[in-house]
């Protein structure tokens, strides 16, 4: 398995375990993928939940520049949920799971299709 098979096999784990979700693996693995290289940086590859800044960010740049919302509430909304999802007491919230459980969240699988 390459390397990018070995994460995304650590994300749907995630997923599972401490998301509760049943992933669909063909859509984790296209948001891997469009995660770009930040999968592979030890800094880059998790969320900070606690820095406002990052959470601006994921907004402006994953929610309404790649899955094309409207900035509204809802959206800081969603990033929370996504969080207390994932677990705010979980160390490593990796990006991928993150922008998946957003994408599903929003119904914008059609983005990766």
């Amino acid at each position: 398995m390459s390397k990018r098979d070995d994460l995304i096999a650590k994300y749907a784990e995630d997923l599972k375990t401490k998301c509760k979700v049943n992933p669909d693996l063909d859509l984790l693995t296209k948001v891997t993928i469009g995660c770009g290289p930040a999968i592979y940086s030890a800094d880059s590859e998790t969320v900070a939940a606690s820095d406002a800044a990052e959470l601006e960010t994921l907004k402006k740049n994953f929610l309404i520049k790649k899955l094309g919302l409207a900035d509204t509430p809802a959206l800081s909304e969603a990033i929370n949920a996504a969080i207390d999802t994932y677990g705010r007491s979980e160390r490593n919230k990796y990006r991928a799971v993150v922008y998946y459980l957003l994408v599903k969240h929003f119904g914008k699988e059609s983005v990766y299709s």
